[in-house]
């Protein structure tokens, strides 16, 4: 972003202390706007409150730098109080692209809700799930069965999808990760990388004895019989990361941990 000392700057914090706190230091500091009005958002929390604040402000246009007042801060920038104006003109502007889920439930009713992390199914009882997969209309898998499965965007790779072993993908990255999670039959199949105009549609199989739960990041949607993922053809989000610590940084010190 081009260097402005007018900018307008909105602070959203999460309810933890620590982030309230200081969401009032930097409003005293740097002046306090609303969301609607402001050149910029800055959220104060976690990974779990950059999500929230991403998709509360995901049709306002308005790029969003976090800073870490929380347990998780993958999507966040270090804090610090001192030059926050130079330091959001310097950072480097990533869009993010969410899924979008249709849900269709046993009981007839159809939700819809975007997904910034990813779109999973998880099985509601102690039966495991058993699942199909089609891919552009195109069957793909006839039986899955599993714990659960999920498709995730560059964004969450690195959430959900990586602790169920997923690939980690870099955010500039035309690709979604499908990945299962404890998959039992087939017992091999660790997943696919689709692109990203890729539909997924889950279909549910012995929907009465393996019910499945539908979740969109925080959106949960129980009983479902079908599912389908696409990447959203409009909703886009701009995250600002400083350039000392860009999102490729952080993806190449992710992939080197062990």
């Amino acid at each position: 972003m081009r260097l402005d000392t007018s900018m307008k700057i909105a602070f959203v914090a999460s309810d933890v202390d620590e982030a309230a706190a200081a969401a009032d230091r930097l409003r005293s500091r740097y002046g306090a706007h609303a969301p609607q009005d402001a050149d910029v958002i800055v959220a104060l929390g976690g990974d779990g409150f950059m999500l929230q604040t991403l998709r509360e402000h995901m049709s306002a246009n308005k790029p969003i730098y976090g800073m870490n007042r929380g347990t998780v801060g993958f999507l966040m920038n270090e804090y610090s109080e001192d030059g926050l104006v130079e330091r959001i003109a310097a950072a480097q502007a990533e869009k993010i692209r969410p899924l979008v889920m249709t849900a269709e439930t046993v009981a007839g009713e159809t939700v819809t809700a975007l997904a910034i992390n990813e779109v999973s199914l998880f099985r509601q009882s102690y039966q495991a799930a058993k699942l199909s997969i089609e891919v552009d209309g195109h069957p793909r898998m006839e039986e899955l069965i599993c714990d659960g499965v999920m498709v995730a965007t560059p964004a969450g790779s690195t959430a959900y999808n990586l602790s169920a072993q997923g690939p980690i993908l870099p955010l500039q990255a035309r690709l979604l990760a499908l990945t299962p999670v404890s998959p039992f039959r087939p017992r091999r199949w660790h997943g696919a990388l689709l692109p990203h105009t890729a539909e997924v549609r889950f279909s549910v199989r012995e929907i009465e004895k393996r019910p499945v739960n539908a979740v969109a990041d925080n959106t949960e949607v129980k009983s479902v019989k079908s599912v389908r993922v696409r990447e959203s053809p409009r909703a886009r989000v701009t995250v600002l990361f400083d350039a000392t610590h860009s999102w490729d940084d952080r993806i190449l010190l992710e992939q080197f941990r062990y």
